[in-house]
Order: structure tokens, then C-alpha cells, then sequence
């Protein structure tokens, strides 16, 4: 690697591949994909034009999957009652959501449940079973979650009930003993699928089970499942796929490339009141990921997430028009109540760092559990160190944990699970839950900055940003905009190329907004102007530099995305500015 910069306005160094990458070079894709670990002409072939066809693997390498169709078929040809089991965020709505859609094309006889979050919790549970064996069900079939339920799967067995478990976290040493587990994570599954979310794992179910049902031996069911085209779930599948933040490589690059261009067609009504309602004109990973997708969640944060699987199941325009509306007044009232706790958890944070801590744990009494996945998102964001943020309510501590990429939390957290720390918890490299008794809290606290010490192998992480290239600001126009658009869809594994300009001198710049983001242009070296935007600056040194009439005509390097901006009809070149250094 190349330090471009040792310490930006922001703290942090900025470094480049050592293979150089430059705007006259006419292979800029190329070898940004070539520094990214993608090197061969297919390889780079099948990279820029995504295919479901093409990415699509046998879901029978997926271990237990024969076994679950063969469970889900004799259901369904026996007219038994099916129960979908799904989790309260978009990944659980979404997998809950396509499974549901399909059996209702079949007419079969389906239930659905999603825990509340504050109420239930994550996961199967007892009394929620109970309900559901109450309705009648023979079948509960688990999406994005059900592999750490070893108690509950048992008393679903207790009742006379079957369960096929579907999911994609991490397991624990001893899976449930469901009568299949379908999880791509499980040390026994050599499919190579364990970067899918709980609704890739869904809906490659339903591949399978479709594929069956297409040559069942009952007449109706075979039409119907013939008639049947599983593509257009794929905006349910996107969306899914984006908002649990998986690697959007291989199969789940080529889900969400088709699954956008499902979305933009509109097709289910519920999706298209909310774009409506937040204001989505052109449907993007981030649109879906940032506008959409927090909409959905604000349900499951504050109360229930049933209003937003009732989105995205109905056919009632009166109906998604409601409720659409009222997911996006609970989303204002998320952000309302997530700014109110981060001024708290920021303090709480920096106390943390001035003791030298390698990781953060911040924790208040009474917090909303809903927005403690979010905050955890921005600590970690803010001060680049893996972050636990919880709330204490009735001697619990429940939490949520946002990791950086050289920490595995959702092991660190079953570990603590294993160690007696945690009582119960789950998740992935990135992101964790876990709840624990108050009386545990310093025990927690030591065990995370020991865990994450060890995975760091004792050096702190120094802020380092990692761009794609470097290059004179001059070459940031619109045809470098469309050359670095063949790299989407943008999502984690595959991130908008970050490039530092040089050779910019700041013209002006100015408050927008609700004055937290600032715009301006800087001069470059062929007379042209380049716009900027930044968002969040305000307060900070990036901000207050920009916005110093004294530094007006300073010649600044800055670091940022290159967008298309689009205004009164016209396109121009426009960089989303992340940070600036004085050379």
C-alpha cells in the first residue's frame, strides 16, 4: 500500500494500492477490480454483467435442503397449515414476505409471526409457538433465524408440530434439533453460500421447492407452481439482501442487480407507496438501503414490525397507502428518539477512548432497544473501534454491536455466551445482539476489550481510510462518472470507489440543508469548477476549515465519491465529500 497521507483534517491516513491508478488510464475499471482480488477477463466479464442465471448454484449443495423440500412438499400436497417464523428486521420481513407470497399463489393455508422486539425478543419463543400451534399449523418454517432455538425447536416437536429451520447466523456447537436445518454457516455445509442473508437462504428454499413442485404428482399445484415466476421476488430479495449489509459478491451481487430492476418497476404496490411517500425517484443500492429500508425497520424498532410485512404482502391500495404513511411517521419518530440518545452515547464513547479502550460499550438506563443497532453503526463509524451500544431496563442489559472489519464480534459474542457472560445473543462479523444481566456488566465490559484485543493482536487500530485512486481533480468529471458505473450495484464487499483529488482550491462553501451538510466548488488545475457536497460536516474540523472565509483560495486534496448530480434537467459531475488534507 501507498500512504498517501499520514494525518487528513480528520485524523485519519489515506492510503492507495501500490499498483497506481490514475484518470488517463484507460483501464480505470479494470484495475480497480484487479486491486480488489478480481483479475481474469471472465472473472471481470461476470463481474460487470451480474446474472441469476449465470450465479444461480444447485440449492441442493446447501446441506438439509433436500430433506426441508421433501418436509414442505407433504405439507403443502396434505393441505396442511404452514407457519412462517420470521425476525422483526428487513432481512426477517423480506424472508418472511417472499415465503408467504409463494404459498398463497399455491393457496395453501399460511400463517405468518414476527416477534416483537421489546416484547419477544429475537428468535423462536415459547408462548409465540404456543399461538401458532393454537391456529392449527403442523409446519413452522423459520426465516433468518431458529439456529441457536435448541430449546424451543424441541417444543415445537413437544406439540406434534415439524420445523424446518432457515437461516444464515452463525451456529452454536449444537444445532437444534429440527426435523431440517438449512444454514449456509453450518461447519458441515460445503455449498460456499455463507455470505447469503436470511432471504437469499429463503429464497433459494423456494427455488428448490418450486423446482419440486413443478413435477409433484397433484394436478393444481403443479399448474400453479408452473405459473409462478420466483424472478419477481427479487426486489424483496434485494432489498433484504442490502439492508442486513451482506457482500454483494457472486450470488447476492447478481440478487440485487436484478432485484433493482425489479423494484424500479413497481410491481408490489406496498414498495411503491413508501418510495412514493420518502421520496425515491430513482431506485439505488442506496436508496434501498438508506431510504427504504429504514422505513421498514422503524416498525420493528419502536413496536411491530407486522405493519411492514403488511406493506409488502397487500393488494389493497387504501391499505399500503395507510400504512406507509404510518411507517414513515414511526421512522421521524426513530430519528427523533435516536438523535436524543447519540448525544448521551457520544459522551459516554469518548470517555472510553480517552482510557485508551480498544473497543466501546456504552449502555443507558431506559434507552429505546430499537435504535441501538443504529447508534452502535455511528460510534463505530466515528471512532473506528468495535462498538456495543445497550440499554438497561429491569436489571437486563439488551444491546447491539457494530464491528470493523479486522474483529469478529458475532464470535466474540458467542463466546461470552459460552463463557457465562452473555445469556442469550447472535449474529455475524459485523453485527451482534446479546443480552446479559445487569450484575454482568463489567465482566462484559473487560471480556469485548480483551476479545477484541486478542483479534487485534494488541496493536489499536490507527484510523486509516483506504481509496481506489488518486487523481488530479481535473479528471473528476461525468466521463469518470460513467466509467466507475459499471462497477454497480455498491454495497458492503463491493464499496463505491474512493478517490483523493489533488490539486483542488476551495472557491467557497456554504451551510444546506438543515445546516448539518455543507456544499461549495473548488477551482481545478484546467479551469473548470467541481461542486461538492458533504454531509454531517458541520462541527466538524472538516466543516469548520471549509467554511473559514480565510481559507477561501486554499488548495486543498480531498477525499470522497464522484456522483452524477442531477439538476433542472441538467447532469453534472458532483463529489460527496468525505475529508480534506492540507499539502
Amino acid at each position: 500500500m501507498k500512504r498517501i497521507v499520514d494525518k487528513s483534517v480528520l485524523g485519519r491516513a489515506w492510503l492507495v494500492p501500490d499498483i497506481g491508478i490514475s484518470v488517463s488510464d484507460d483501464n480505470l475499471v479494470k484495475n480497480i477490480l484487479h486491486n480488489r482480488g478480481i483479475d481474469t477477463d471472465d472473472d471481470v466479464e461476470r463481474f460487470l454483467t451480474p446474472s441469476v442465471k449465470n450465479e444461480m448454484p444447485d440449492p441442493s449443495s446447501l446441506i438439509d435442503m433436500d430433506r426441508a423440500i421433501a418436509i414442505i412438499e407433504s405439507a403443502i400436497l396434505n393441505k396442511k397449515k404452514i407457519a412462517i417464523y420470521g425476525d422483526y428486521d428487513v432481512d426477517g420481513i423480506t424472508s418472511t414476505a417472499i415465503l408467504v407470497k409463494y404459498l398463497r399463489a399455491l393457496s395453501v393455508d399460511v400463517v405468518w409471526h414476527i416477534p416483537t422486539r421489546d416484547g419477544e425478543g429475537y428468535g423462536l419463543n415459547i408462548s409465540a409457538i404456543d399461538e401458532i400451534k393454537a391456529l392449527g399449523a403442523d409446519l413452522i418454517i423459520t426465516v433468518d433465524c431458529g439456529i441457536s432455538c435448541v430449546t424451543e425447536v424441541n417444543h415445537i416437536h413437544d406439540l406434534g408440530m415439524q420445523v424446518v429451520v432457515t437461516d444464515h447466523h452463525l451456529p452454536e456447537e449444537n444445532l437444534p434439533n429440527a426435523d431440517a436445518v438449512i444454514n449456509p454457516k453450518r461447519l458441515d455445509d460445503t455449498s460456499g453460500l455463507n455470505y447469503l442473508a436470511g432471504v437469499g437462504v429463503a429464497f433459494l428454499t423456494l427455488v428448490a421447492l418450486n423446482r419440486k413442485l413443478k413435477s409433484c404428482n397433484n394436478d393444481d399445484i403443479r399448474d400453479k407452481a408452473e405459473q409462478i415466476n420466483l424472478l419477481n421476488y427479487l426486489d424483496l430479495v434485494a432489498l433484504g439482501t442490502i439492508c442486513d449489509t451482506m457482500p454483494l459478491i457472486g450470488l447476492n451481487r447478481a440478487f440485487v442487480a436484478t432485484g433493482l430492476k425489479i423494484m424500479s418497476l413497481q410491481q408490489n404496490i406496498g414498495l411503491k407507496a413508501l418510495m412514493r411517500i420518502a421520496g425515491v425517484k430513482k431506485v439505488t443500492v442506496y436508496s434501498a438501503g438508506f431510504v427504504v429500508g429504514p422505513r421498514l425497520n422503524a416498525a420493528g424498532r419502536l413496536d411491530s414490525a407486522s405493519p411492514a410485512l403488511e406493506l409488502l404482502l397487500s393488494d389493497n391500495p387504501l391499505t399500503v397507502n395507510d400504512l406507509a404513511e404510518k411507517l414513515h411517521k414511526m421512522n421521524q419518530e426513530r430519528v427523533d428518539i435516536q438523535n436524543a440518545i447519540m448525544l448521551d452515547a457520544i459522551d459516554m464513547a469518548q470517555t472510553c477512548c480517552d482510557k485508551g479502550h480498544c473497543s466501546l460499550f456504552v449502555c443507558g438506563d431506559n434507552w429505546h432497544g430499537g435504535v441501538m443497532g443504529i447508534i452502535a453503526g455511528r460510534l463505530k463509524d466515528k471512532y473506528n473501534l468495535p462498538t456495543c451500544v445497550a440499554t438497561r431496563i429491569d436489571g437486563v442489559i439488551n444491546g447491539s454491536g457494530r464491528s470493523i472489519p479486522s474483529v469478529d464480534l458475532g464470535k466474540i459474542i458467542h463466546d461470552a455466551i459460552a463463557a457465562g457472560i452473555v445469556s442469550e445473543g447472535g449474529g455475524h462479523a459485523a453485527a451482534a445482539g446479546f443480552s446479559l444481566p445487569v450484575d454482568k456488566e463489567n465482566e462484559f465490559c473487560e471480556f469485548l476489550e480483551k476479545a477484541v484485543l486478542e483479534q487485534l493482536n494488541g496493536v489499536t487500530p490507527v484510523p486509516e481510510i483506504m481509496a481506489d485512486a488518486e487523481l488530479d481533480a481535473s479528471g473528476a468529471n461525468m466521463k469518470l462518472v460513467n466509467a466507475l458505473s459499471a462497477l454497480e450495484p455498491f454495497g458492503q464487499g463491493n464499496p463505491e470507489p474512493i478517490l483523493i483529488l489533488h490539486g483542488a482550491v476551495l472557491r467557497f462553501a456554504t451551510t444546506m440543508g438543515n445546516g448539518a451538510h455543507v456544499r461549495g466548488s473548488v477551482a481545478t488545475a484546467n479551469g473548470s469548477n467541481l461542486a461538492f457536497v458533504g454531509f454531517n460536516l458541520m462541527g466538524t474540523p472538516v466543516g469548520d476549515f471549509l467554511l473559514d472565509e480565510a481559507n477561501t483560495n486554499t488548495k486543498i486534496t480531498m477525499l470522497g465519491r464522484l456522483k452524477e448530480n442531477e439538476y433542472n434537467g441538467r447532469t453534472s459531475a458532483q463529489f460527496i465529500l468525505e475529508d480534506i488534507a492540507i499539502i
